[in-house]
C-alpha cells in the first residue's frame, strides 16, 4: 500500500517512518523503510505522539490499521490487584465516542534513550471514558483531569479488557 492510500485510510493521521534493519543470509543489514500513522495523545497537559502496532480487540485492530495481538490480553493482572504490585500494563483514557484525544498516565520524558519516567510502558489497557452529558464536554488534558471529572460526576470511567501497543514516539 503506498504513502497516499495510507494517508486516505488514516484521515488527518501524521506520519511516522520506521527504519527496520532486517539481516540478509550474509548477516548484513538492510534498512528498509515503512510508514505508520502518527497519532496524538495528551499526557501532563502536553501533546505527545505515538503509533499503534498491535491491539488484543480485533475490530479495533481493524480500524487502527494495527496487527490483531489476542495475546496482549495476558498482559492484564487479575483484579482486583494488590496496590504495590508493578505490571508492564499501563492505563490510557480512551474516548469511544470520539470527543477528543486519549489521555496517557505516562510517557517517556524525554522520548528516547534518555527518558527519566520510570513508570512508561508502551501497553496500555483502555479505560473507555464517556461523558454523562455530551454537550457540556471539554477538552481532558492529563490523568488528573479525567480522575477529577470522574469524581465529579461528570464522566464515567469503563475498564475494559483491549490491550493496545502504542510506543510514544518523537514528534514531527
Amino acid at each position: 500500500m503506498d504513502k497516499m492510500s495510507l494517508r486516505n485510510l488514516f484521515g488527518r493521521a501524521a506520519f511516522v517512518s520506521a527504519v527496520i534493519a532486517l539481516t540478509a543470509c550474509s548477516n548484513q543489514p538492510t534498512a528498509v523503510q515503512y510508514s505508520l500513522p502518527m497519532h496524538q495523545a495528551w499526557f501532563a497537559g502536553e501533546t505527545v505522539y505515538y503509533v499503534t502496532t498491535d491491539v488484543s480487540d480485533q475490530a479495533m485492530a481493524e480500524k487502527m490499521g494495527a496487527n490483531y495481538a489476542p495475546r496482549l490480553r495476558d498482559a492484564i493482572p487479575n483484579y482486583p490487584k494488590p496496590p504495590r504490585q508493578k505490571t508492564v500494563i499501563e492505563r490510557v483514557y480512551g474516548f469511544p465516542n470520539g470527543e477528543q484525544r486519549n489521555v496517557f498516565p505516562s510517557a517517556p520524558t524525554p522520548v528516547g534513550p534518555l527518558s527519566t519516567d520510570t513508570a512508561y510502558s508502551p501497553i496500555w489497557l483502555m479505560y473507555a471514558v464517556k461523558w454523562v452529558d455530551p454537550e457540556s464536554a471539554f477538552e481532558l488534558t492529563s490523568e488528573d483531569a479525567v480522575l477529577d471529572a470522574d469524581a465529579k460526576g461528570l464522566v464515567n470511567i469503563e475498564r475494559t479488557n483491549i490491550v493496545v501497543n502504542c510506543p510514544v514516539v518523537p514528534g514531527p
